[in-house]
């Protein structure tokens, strides 16, 4: 799916129905809508706040009006699944925030970019599937250093920070540069 169009249809849809929603977006489509990426996501992942029941219906109506396919949208394509994400953000994260999308009726910020880029290195490090996102991020040195600090004690395993440390290599290494 294509992110920008999905929103720009669902806000008209909620506008239509007199409901709004306000909400912080992270992970692809978030990158997509701000034109960091180009590629189809398969959902919107809300970080916050967890999506009132009246907006999920919503959606879900949304998505079978759409026409609900592999290759366009799934029932749950709203979701909030990185919610619990929210407690190991850096301090103050919401101090950070950018705007992402304004609509009439959907209001999306998402997470600054240094953040933006600590979750997408974190869902590398964790999926493995994240890389080419963290790529197209083009994540300074400076700002890289910044995040890794956060992204190695995201996991308690003792090896976690080794790995993370040299997954981070890795990128850097394909941004052209050295940590």
């Amino acid at each position: 799916m294509n992110p920008i169009e999905v929103v720009i249809k669902f806000d008209q849809y909620l506008h239509k129905n007199s409901m709004h929603f306000e909400a912080i977006v992270i992970g692809g489509a978030a990158l997509s809508i701000l034109g960091i990426i180009t590629r189809q996501t398969q959902d919107v992942d809300v970080l916050d706040p967890e999506i009132p029941n009246n907006i999920l219906e919503a959606a879900k109506l949304f998505a079978t009006l759409e026409g609900i396919s592999e290759t366009s949208l799934k029932e749950n394509w709203l979701n909030h699944g990185p919610e619990s994400l929210r407690k190991y953000l850096r301090p103050n994260w919401r101090m950070r925030l950018q705007p992402l999308f304004q609509g009439s009726a959907i209001t999306f910020t998402t997470l600054g970019r240094v953040d933006l880029i600590g979750t997408k290195i974190l869902a590398y490090c964790d999926r493995g599937t994240d890389l080419k996102d963290c790529i197209d991020l083009k994540p300074s040195r400076e700002e890289i250093l910044e995040i890794l600090p956060w992204v190695e004690q995201y996991d308690l395993n003792p090896d976690w920070p080794k790995y993370v440390r040299g997954q981070v290599e890795e990128l850097a290494s394909r941004l052209n540069y050295v940590l």
